[in-house]
């Protein structure tokens, strides 16, 4: 009866294993040739689309600090010539 559950034990070890590194391999597989599931396509077209409206309107926001730059620093230079 011991010798039953050793041999069980052996061979559902075994089987474990060969189901773990197939499984690996089979990953491996499906990285290496960048097949993405189309939902995991979908949030990267996703994010990349957010990534762009946020530069996007990053760039906007520097061109309307360096015109109000501008504007302060004109006003800045008509009250110099103002006090003198």
């Amino acid at each position: 009866m011991e010798i039953l559950l050793i041999v069980i034990t052996v061979f559902g070890g075994i089987v474990l294993a060969l189901a773990v590194i197939g499984s690996t391999v089979l990953m491996g597989i499906k990285i290496i040739k960048g097949g993405a599931s189309p939902r995991g396509q979908k949030t990267q077209t996703d994010e990349a689309r957010i990534i762009q409206e946020v530069f996007q309107g990053l760039t906007g926001m520097e061109e309307r600090v360096e015109a109000l730059e501008t504007i302060l620093l004109e006003r800045e230079k008509e009250r110099k010539e103002g006090k003198q």
